[in-house]
């Protein structure tokens, strides 16, 4: 069992010393080791500039006096810094932080009123994230070559959970993000680990590949059985909450195949696969639904932009149906524990699409909207989400009925996917 060691004040801001607060100063203690670290972290002005909220406005030990927040920082390989505040502001030290050159808005960057986390990645590029809008919503990641150039934007967090508890600035939103700061070590993956808060209720962690990019360069060919254990999602874009985990489980075979699993109300689990955009395609997967009385299961080919074509749904009644237009087509009943393999013909140009279900020609069907192309598709354990919007209030003021409380699960097994053109 793990325990605590003493506490104690790393610095007191004025009219407070050792004699009127809880704790001893840190020069109190026998470990000379932790004095000497406590004594190198004083030292470094670039670890003092976090500091700026907790300590008097005008304490020494601040490089810069200015209510600036949330301040982060990388190197650039000249050894110059990189700073970093909330609401995009910036700007460049020489000296490790002592002084700086003038603050202002990092150019082109839109934040309003967020905090955004700059870093160098693993692969010598560099990469921020931060909310580009006037909203705390979406969350975005944008990349650079030399840690000052930043040219592209790119999304890591559309999803808006629903907020559960109202509150004064219960502001909507992934939000408050942080990363690993230079001097606390890579993560072993070399990839990017973020941390945000979402809605000011959950804490949200992220993993970002390294190297960032947006582009599928082939075709999903997904056997998750015959993928390297540990590397089955690795071209996935994967939302998981606690109550609606996405993960690789073992179907009534042992095989190993994508799970979505799902028991929150407000909540849903989703997996996502880009794959190279195409106008024309033919899109394979199998589905084993666990249940046929609860749950949801929806699928979309969608457009680059995450714009929906078409969509299926395993629906809670037993049904698997179709969107056409605002209307729906009822497809088959389906049962629990039975699979479905589904083979899709696609083509953007004739505006059709045709549904094949276990070797049977089901329909031919419009698009219920029409895209530039196909590029992504999603596999969804609920109906997607509309709000917030532009028009929402700022924040939630009313709690959701039964926030705390589970529904009975649904668990859906997807054996493969399969794209070509």
């Amino acid at each position: 069992m793990a325990s605590w060691g003493p506490i104690y004040f790393i610095h007191y801001n004025p009219a407070w010393s050792a004699s009127n607060t809880s704790y001893p100063y840190y020069t109190s203690s026998r470990d000379r080791g932790f004095v000497e670290d406590c004594n190198e972290l004083m030292a470094t002005p670039l670890m003092m500039m976090q500091w700026v909220e907790e300590t008097d406005r005008k304490d020494p030990l601040i490089p810069l006096h200015k209510d600036y927040k949330a301040f982060n920082f990388y190197h650039l390989p000249d050894g110059r810094v990189v700073g970093l505040w909330k609401n995009a502001l910036t700007s460049i030290s020489r000296d490790e932080g002592k002084t700086w050159s003038s603050v202002g808005r990092a150019p082109h960057f839109v934040n309003a009123n967020a905090k955004i986390w700059g870093q160098k990645t693993s692969d010598g590029s560099y990469a921020v994230v931060y909310n580009p809008s006037e909203f705390r919503w979406p969350l975005a990641i944008s990349t650079s070559k030399d840690g000052l150039d930043y040219t592209n934007l790119l999304l890591v967090e559309g999803e808006i959970s629903t907020a559960r508890y109202g509150g004064a600035y219960k502001n909507y939103g992934p939000q408050y993000t942080r990363g690993i700061i230079e001097g606390n070590g890579v993560a072993p993956d070399g990839n990017m680990w973020i941390a945000y808060s979402m809605n000011k209720e959950d804490i949200w962690v992220g993993t970002i590949p390294v190297p960032v990019t947006s582009v599928a360069d082939k075709d999903a060919d997904d056997v998750f059985d015959r993928l390297p254990a540990g590397k089955e999602l690795k071209d996935w874009n994967v939302y998981s909450p606690l109550w609606a985990p996405v993960r690789i489980g073992k179907d009534a075979h042992g095989a190993r195949c994508l799970v979505l699993k799902d028991e929150d109300p407000y909540d849903f689990a989703k997996a996502e696969r880009v794959f190279p955009v195409a106008r024309q395609m033919q899109v394979e997967f199998a589905v084993t639904p666990a249940q046929a009385d609860r749950g949801q299961l929806q699928i979309e080919v969608q457009s680059e932009q995450n714009l929906p074509a078409m969509r299926l749904s395993f629906e809670p009644d037993g049904n698997l149906i179709a969107k056409a237009g605002a209307r729906v087509k009822n497809v088959l009943k389906y049962g629990a524990g039975q699979t479905y393999v589904v083979k899709l013909s696609l083509n953007m140009d004739t505006r059709m699409y045709t549904v094949n279900v276990n070797g049977k020609e089901m329909f031919t069907q419009l698009f219920f909207a029409p895209v530039p192309a196909f590029g992504h598709i999603v596999f969804r354990t609920g109906e997607a989400r509309r709000y917030p919007g532009a028009e929402s209030p700022a924040e939630a003021w009313e709690d959701v009925q039964h926030a705390g409380d589970k529904v009975p699960a649904a668990e859906y097994c997807i054996s493969y996917l399969k794209t070509s053109k």
